[in-house]
């Protein structure tokens, strides 16, 4: 009978396979919304005082800031001015406070509709990195969802296209292949949400040229530290981490604990930049990508992007913050 492992030796065994790696200094992600933060936690308002925390892409060597923005479900609106202002905030906020990554999927309904509205009425697509996925089978089908999706985010290039949970992966790796040639993506990547695939995310990285690999990885699912993170710094692919707060749950087990004075080491002001900055501190983590259509929450989390980060130490102290 096989061992089980706690979420405690998981993590022990993937700080030890962190420590051997370089750092690289400069969907499905459920929206945080529904999870309320307290009233000091929030990041101050106006220009970051210290310059935000790059990583390189592997693969290229250019760097993006390392919080970047989600949009499952919460970018998933209308066309009415109450629904869409708060999203033109975040957006707003979210470049001025160093972002660039913009997540998106076809299959989030409205929201690459509306990323692509609100960023070209703002005048933001010079400024950022945008990302969305091909989630489909057969490759007519492929190519069919992707055009459509350069249609609603309103580009002639996407930064990276994805292959969502792996759907048709071998058809749609060789038309992005061709995409890239021609210069219509720049990056070309997988992804999956669970651990349950964390071995498939391992084949699909070693057997195929991606730029990018999307994940799971928290304080509540570290189970990408064991093999998945340091193969992927061992190959050369850029990680994005999709569920940072686990659905909120992390928000949950922190509610009503005040928040240890050791957070101010490494720079953090809340839970939620305690929860982004632990993820950063693996140094395989390219960025990270919290949703909110909150613009508060938006500070706060790209307040994660300044200061220093949790030592591998402190990372284990961190799992009894909680």
């Amino acid at each position: 009978m096989k061992a089980v492992l706690t979420r405690r030796a998981v993590l022990t065994r993937g700080l030890a396979a962190a420590a051997a790696l370089t750092l690289r200094e400069s969907a499905h992600t459920a929206g945080d919304d529904a999870v309320p933060r307290s009233r000091h936690a929030l990041h101050p308002s106006g220009s970051l005082q210290d310059a935000p925390l790059h990583r390189r892409i592997p693969s290229s060597g250019d760097e993006i800031p390392s919080i970047g923005l989600g949009s499952w479900q919460t970018f998933d609106v209308g066309p009415g001015e109450a629904e869409r202002a708060p999203l033109r905030d975040v957006l707003r906020r979210f470049v001025a406070l160093g972002g660039r990554v913009i997540d998106s999927a076809p299959m989030y309904n409205r929201s690459e509709g509306v990323i692509g509205d609100l960023t070209r009425e703002l005048e933001l697509r010079s400024r950022i990195f945008l990302a969305t996925k091909v989630w489909t089978r057969g490759r007519t089908e492929g190519v069919r969802q992707m055009q459509t999706s350069l249609e609603r985010l309103r580009a002639e290039q996407i930064e990276l296209m994805q292959v969502h949970n792996l759907v048709d992966m071998d058809a749609h790796l060789e038309t992005l292949a061709g995409w890239k040639a021609d210069g219509r993506v720049r990056y070309v990547g997988v992804t999956h949400y669970t651990a349950s695939a964390h071995a498939q995310l391992e084949r699909a990285i070693t057997m195929h040229d991606v730029d990018f690999v999307q994940l799971n990885y928290s304080l509540a699912e570290p189970e990408a530290d064991r093999r998945l993170l340091p193969l992927a710094a061992e190959r050369g692919v850029a990680v994005l981490v999709n569920r940072p707060f686990a659905e909120g749950s992390l928000f949950s087990h922190a509610r009503g604990r005040e928040l240890p004075a050791e957070a101010a080491s490494f720079g953090a002001r809340s839970w939620a930049q305690v929860f982004l900055k632990w993820i950063l501190g693996h140094p395989a983590v390219t960025c990270v990508i919290p949703a909110t259509s909150n613009p508060r929450h938006l500070e706060d989390n790209m307040g994660a992007l300044i200061g220093g980060l949790p030592s591998e130490a402190m990372r284990r102290r961190i799992l009894d913050w909680i």
